[in-house]
């Protein structure tokens, strides 16, 4: 069986960073509002509002899940799945989530699909502390066929400027401890989509594989986890130096965005048991590395701590049912560009 990949099932990796750089050069050429604080290409922008706080805001989608929801039919999943892409995103900062709003567009509106997802917004909204204070749906015949739709949302947060988390107080030493994911969560369904279907496995999604107690439809479907409240009560401890969100670009690509550039990471990715419906999808043909460049693994979310405040951090999110393992630690920078 050939090898499937990220790359030949359509989405490039290294097209989107290009793509980011691109932004960052555009941007360059124009004078900075001195109300931004940092720049493009974090988990959330920081702008100055006065009395020393910022807003933290950010926009994503869910992905081409949506392709996924409809051949399953599990629809109110991807209102969590948006919700959580962009609160996750938003908290890495230390931002408090205040509201989301929520755009879909359609070919043609289905009320009782639509009325899942939102249902779905709602819920996820409440869950993480903030409001679902409007948004948009319109419909595009022509741009979308009759059961095409898009999502995109868009949240915002409030947090002191100087409790802003942005990795500077990293050291080397420091422990990198993750949260347990739900599953895929809602990025590289691309490559999902290619390893369960014609030109992979072509398995049933209906099916249910031996030894697991749910079909391969629900583990691919199950909602992204929202990780507000606990990223909140790590914060409250005053022990994180550093929080990244684990999306598209793997555990070493997200972690490495907030790590200063005179050090790098080492990560155990035997540390931690990895959910089954990742091995399945490794099954169809994918390289361990190209696995590791394009999913959660089964860690969905990472604090960087000293090592002398694990005890403290397990403290915090031990209410919460949240078991945090360490899976690899801040080390000397040796090949990192």
């Amino acid at each position: 069986m050939s090898k499937l990949s990220y790359e030949n099932s359509g989405v490039s990796i290294t097209g989107g960073d290009a793509w980011v750089e691109t932004i960052k050069g555009l941007l360059s050429k124009r004078p900075k509002d001195k109300n931004c604080v940092g720049g493009v290409g974090g988990f959330a922008g920081l702008y100055r509002i006065g009395g020393g706080q910022c807003l933290a805001a950010c926009c994503d989608g869910v992905g081409t899940k949506l392709e996924l929801a409809k051949a399953t039919g599990l629809y109110k999943g991807l209102g969590q799945d948006l919700v959580a892409m962009n609160v996750n995103d938003l908290v890495t900062v230390g931002a408090r989530p205040l509201f989301f709003l929520d755009y879909a567009a359609c070919g043609k509106l289905d009320e009782t699909i639509l009325k899942q997802i939102v249902e779905g917004v709602i819920d996820a909204c409440d869950e993480s502390l903030c409001a679902l204070l409007g948004g948009e749906t319109a419909e595009m015949p022509g741009v979308y066929g009759a059961d095409g739709f898009d999502l995109a949302g868009f949240s915002v947060g409030i947090v002191d400027e100087d409790k802003i988390i942005d990795g500077s107080n990293i050291q080397e030493g420091n422990l990198l401890v993750g949260l347990p994911s739900s599953g895929v969560h809602s990025n590289g369904y691309s490559l999902v989509r290619s390893a369960l279907g014609k030109g992979g496995l072509d398995i049933p999604l209906d099916s249910t594989p031996k030894g697991w107690k749910e079909s391969v439809a629900e583990a691919v479907m199950r909602p992204t986890k929202l990780y507000v409240k606990a990223a909140l009560a790590a914060i409250k401890t005053g022990v994180v130096h550093g929080m990244a969100h684990i999306t598209g670009g793997g555990m070493y690509g997200n972690v490495i965005r907030i790590i200063p550039k005179h050090l790098d990471i080492a990560v155990d990715f035997k540390s931690w048991e990895r959910p089954a419906i990742f091995d399945l999808i490794q099954s169809a043909g994918i390289d361990e590395e190209e696995m590791q460049r394009v999913f959660n693994l089964g860690i969905g979310y990472v604090f960087v701590i000293d090592a002398t405040e694990l005890k403290r951090l397990e403290e915090a999110l031990a209410p919460l049912g949240e078991k945090p393992v360490v899976i690899g630690e801040v080390i000397k920078c040796t090949s990192r560009g």
